[in-house]
């Protein structure tokens, strides 16, 4: 019997990626390919990505998509390992995970470190979503302005 994911005595050479992990590992090589062939849809793809997630996914990345973008319009809407992602100069600030790409129980808001959420020596980079309620909204604006500012 060959050891699994969770055996902790398992080698990483043993350890396989689940089939979830290599479609968003083959989404993210498409990506690459379509932005050296000078096809990166940005906003379009984001759109059409978000149009193919399941419910309560899509109406929720949806809304996502507008507080973001209405949030700090200087970033720019393209995909990252299949997911919606708002860049700033080439470089992904945050994303959406919906909970269906993983099958997990909740969406996920990821920052990464090019966000500016840097709060003392440890800050949550990651927020589990489970309904966008007004408060939430407000929330995820004022999250995304405080990412976008000038660093310092």
């Amino acid at each position: 019997m060959s050891p699994r994911k969770s055996d902790p005595t398992s080698t990483p050479a043993e350890q396989e990626f689940s089939a979830e992990e290599r479609a968003a590992m083959r989404e993210r090589a498409a990506e690459l390919k379509a932005a050296r062939a000078g096809k990166d849809a940005g906003e379009e793809a984001v759109r059409a990505k978000i149009a193919e997630m399941p419910e309560p996914d899509r109406t929720m990345a949806l809304r996502l998509h507008e507080i973001i973008t209405t949030a700090a319009p200087e970033l720019t809407p393209r995909l990252w390992y299949g997911m919606p992602a708002y860049a700033r100069a080439g470089k992904v600030v945050c994303f959406f995970q919906g909970a269906q790409k993983f099958k997990t129980r909740y969406a996920t808001l990821g920052f990464t470190d090019a966000a500016h959420l840097d709060e003392g020596v440890m800050w949550p980079t990651a927020f589990a979503l489970l309904a966008l309620t007004p408060a939430v909204e407000e929330q995820v604006a004022a999250l995304v302005r405080r990412a976008v500012r000038p660093a310092g």
